[in-house]
């Protein structure tokens, strides 16, 4: 098989790998069929991220069951599933509290598409191991499209956890959403399905603008600290200077969500957070206890994820066109037949 390998600023290739086969009776073999890549892979691509190349890159997909473990009871061969982005046992004292991301049974940080907690491989790649299927892998609801839930391994189910335990319950709050990928705009969307009738999106790109007042909301290319402006506050950038904006754009008593992955230092108004008593929240997502969630809110109706996707792309076109800088490319091939 084939993997795709992050090589340096802005490349990419594909290499030959061992085809992953079922070694023990909990696993599964999957082959993507629409994969995309993550706000983060953007960064990585950009030669800003921590871990130096090569390594196989990727972490969000729905996938076509290719083999079992005699011991899985919860998929078959020919399922199409969504993959998550962290590797989790789901029996740990953790798993268990929903905490995926923080799996007890394996390395600190095991996940797909970097070489952190061991080597994983990556989800843009023609076949994948995935360890404690039973514990990861997720059924496509019938009825949804592949192509519009290819982020539903990270940054789809993120952005609903992002926002909408926060607003369910009360729609009446103003949310300021500061981005600059699919995230802040997957908020969007989910806030206003939700009820939400007031959203301040603020990204410098037109053409996100565009597409998040289509989601109903409000939108500035650049805000200074709105204060005591919101309620609640979505941050979805990877700027330190982003997180301070949202900070200090709270009401007394509000919450802001980080979508996190910061990776160049910065300095936030710690005493002016402390005098307006807000609370902050930013860490990597627990996926594997949301996508059920974030899925069944897809599958409503009120939502349009499949707007966010840039572009749609043949999986023989990986190497060259992810490389070329557009903001949710999806990447396809045919269930069963591997091309």
């Amino acid at each position: 098989m084939r993997e795709l390998i992050y090589t340096g600023r802005w490349t990419a290739e594909w290499r030959e790998a061992a085809d992953p086969k079922v070694d023990g009776a909990g696993e599964a073999i999957v082959a993507p069929i629409a994969a995309t890549t993550c706000d983060v892979d953007s960064q990585i691509l950009a030669g800003r991220g921590f871990i130096e190349p090569p390594f196989a890159i990727g972490h969000e997909c729905v996938a076509q069951v290719i083999d079992v473990g005699d011991e899985v009871t919860t998929v078959l061969p020919g399922d199409i599933v969504v993959v998550p982005w962290s590797i989790s046992c789901g029996t740990c004292d953790r798993c268990r509290s929903g905490l995926h991301a923080h799996c007890a049974n394996v390395p600190h940080m095991a996940m797909y598409g970097a070489p952190l907690g061991g080597s994983w491989g990556g989800l843009f790649s023609d076949l994948v191991k995935v360890p404690y299927a039973d514990a990861m892998l997720v059924p496509l609801p019938q009825g949804l499209d592949p192509i519009a839930m290819a982020s539903a391994s990270d940054n789809w189910s993120l952005a609903w956890r992002l926002v909408a335990p926060h607003v369910s319950s009360r729609p009446d709050m103003s949310v300021l959403v500061i981005a600059r990928g699919s995230i802040g705009l997957y908020v969007c969307d989910i806030a206003r399905a939700l009820g939400v009738g007031d959203v301040l999106y603020v990204d410098p790109d037109e053409g996100h603008r565009a597409l998040a007042e289509q989601f109903g909301a409000r939108t500035l290319a650049e805000t200074a600290p709105i204060h005591q402006g919101f309620d609640f506050a979505v941050e979805a950038t990877g700027r330190v200077d982003q997180l301070a904006l949202a900070a200090q754009s709270l009401k007394p008593e509000g919450f802001c969500e980080s979508a996190g992955n910061h990776f160049q230092p910065g300095e936030l108004p710690l005493i002016n957070m402390y005098l307006n008593s807000m609370t902050m929240r930013i860490g990597r997502d627990n996926v594997r206890s949301n996508i059920p969630a974030a899925l069944e809110l897809a599958a409503t109706g009120k939502v349009d994820p499949r707007a966010v996707v840039s572009h749609v792309f043949d999986w023989e076109e990986l190497p060259d066109q992810l490389t070329e800088r557009h903001s949710k490319p999806v990447f396809v091939r045919n269930p069963d037949s591997g091309s």
